[in-house]
């Protein structure tokens, strides 16, 4: 029910769990669809025919609710293992990447690396801005 290792946008955590990042300004890639998707925009995001939450995050921004992304991204990451869990913002680099830097937080990575190893996995240019590579530094796993 996971993605395929090495699949467009599949980030695989340490854990092995596997999500991909997508930018929605193109085209879904082949294969099969998300089970389940974060939609990380500033607007509504269109209706998709799978199981999706709407995060509200301006473009080039935070998240407009810290606790609500909190929320929304341990949720994300508590499915992974068994879904084919999506983050998508317009482009899939800045938003997208900070969110999945975020799940690599919750994954055991350390706050101070998410960024690289999301940059070295993912995409090089994730994390567009200084406050979001803060955002991510900030970020902390349940218990810490």
């Amino acid at each position: 029910m996971s993605w395929e290792p090495g699949g467009p946008g599949v980030l695989r955590l340490p854990s092995g769990r596997l999500v991909r990042g997508r930018g929605l300004r193109r085209p879904l890639p082949p294969g099969p669809p998300p089970t389940y998707a974060v939609h990380l925009l500033g607007g509504q995001p269109p209706p998709v025919e799978w199981e999706s939450v709407w995060l509200r995050w301006p473009d080039f921004r935070l998240p407009s609710d810290a606790g609500r992304a909190r929320a929304v991204l341990l949720d994300a990451w508590r499915r992974a293992p068994d879904e084919r869990v999506e983050l998508a913002c317009g482009g899939g680099r800045g938003r997208t990447g900070t969110a999945l830097a975020c799940l690599a937080v919750l994954d055991g990575v350390p706050a101070a690396d998410a960024v690289a190893y999301v940059r070295r996995h993912y995409d090089r240019h994730a994390v567009e801005t200084p406050w979001q590579k803060r955002y991510v530094r900030r970020f902390r796993a349940p218990g810490k």
